[in-house]
């Protein structure tokens, strides 16, 4: 298995991505792959909080049709009903709208909060329906809720990634390597991503903060943690085995991820698992109280709780440069000294 990355920093802003190789040493796999490689339908949509930056969604629509795609703008996407992107009923009605539209892409405008709610309402059968006939749903934050509702009921796969405000709506240029992960969405070529995880010190016995390992045939499952934990011992969380789980989360304090970690822990959710991988936790501020304890405290603490392998420094979460990764989708898992690389070839 070729580990194809390139633009690999030690900066944790800066990651790897996995693109297509550009010397062509795929180009055989991709001529007669039957993906659509011209415009894509985008559908947007807002299930979650209220667009508030009117600006940013009109920049990521313009931003997309500037990449010659169509953009379908539901009737609903700057609803407004307190908080909320309209009512709980008008949410879900998006949701099947974007399920109805033969879209390639459905794309939400945000996250926030706001899936929660209505997660027992959701047709998730139609929903499946339209992402057997080709929709891949997109986003991540709030989207988790849904996403993991969709693998629980369903098996069905989604993408974590970008949003539209967020991430197409920035001013100035998108993140490149975002973008690259997008367009080898919409092209089909997208194979996996390639990461370098942080530094750490070698354990106490000299061995390897994090072991080799490589395995194959694993969900990948997870997205943002306060979202997926909210969802234990509920129909909506997925019973994955043998699984890949990767987290994320902002403005959570390093003890409030422990504390999270605790609980899957507590209703053997990490047991199951066959590698736990951390993306980027941002926003948050430590205290004179910590006294030296910080996020790495969180991590060395977890590894004496599991023996899964834990990964750190995925480029995925609340920040610019995110890869995609499909929810629900069959992975292989490469680590070799720093360099990881989760690997899905045509998953959709």
């Amino acid at each position: 298995m070729a580990t194809k990355k390139s633009g690999t920093s030690s900066t944790p802003a800066t990651h790897a991505h996995d693109a297509h190789d550009d010397h062509g040493h795929e180009a055989h796999s991709h001529a007669a792959c039957g993906h659509n490689h011209g415009p894509q339908h985008i559908y947007i949509y807002s299930p979650s909080s209220a667009v508030l930056d009117k600006s940013a969604f009109r920049r990521g629509v313009a931003r997309l049709k500037a990449m010659g795609h169509e953009v379908e703008i539901d009737q609903d996407a700057l609803a407004r009903s307190t908080r909320f992107a309209g009512d709980d009923d008008t949410r879900l009605a998006a949701i099947h709208r974007a399920a109805a539209s033969g879209a390639d892409v459905a794309m939400i405008s945000r996250g926030g909060y706001g899936l929660s709610r209505i997660l027992p309402g959701i047709k998730y059968k139609s929903v499946a329906k339209a992402v057997e006939k080709g929709t891949r749903f997109i986003g991540q934050s709030d989207f988790t809720a849904f996403q993991n509702a969709l693998l629980a009921k369903t098996g069905a796969m989604s993408w974590s990634g970008p949003s539209l405000v967020a991430d197409l709506g920035v001013e100035g240029e998108p993140d490149d390597i975002m973008l690259a992960c997008l367009d080898d969405l919409f092209t089909g070529h997208g194979e996996g991503s390639g990461w370098r995880m942080h530094h750490e010190k070698p354990n106490a016995d000299g061995s390897d903060a994090v072991r080799d390992v490589y395995f194959k045939n694993a969900t990948l499952w997870g997205g943002n943690m306060a979202m997926l934990c909210s969802l234990l011992d509920t129909p909506f969380f997925p019973e994955v085995k043998g699984g890949v789980l990767f987290l994320e989360d902002v403005a959570e304090h390093p003890y409030r991820v422990e504390r999270m970690f605790t609980q899957l822990l507590h209703a053997g959710v990490l047991k199951q698992q066959k590698a736990i991988i951390l993306g980027q936790f941002t926003g948050y501020q430590l205290a004179p109280h910590d006294k030296g304890y910080r996020m790495q405290s969180v991590i060395d603490w977890l590894r004496t709780q599991i023996k899964a392998p834990v990964l750190t420094n995925l480029p995925f979460g609340h920040v610019a440069t995110k890869v995609l990764l499909p929810v629900g989708g069959n992975v292989s898992l490469s680590v070799e000294g720093r360099d990881a690389l989760i690997y899905w070839g045509h998953a959709h």
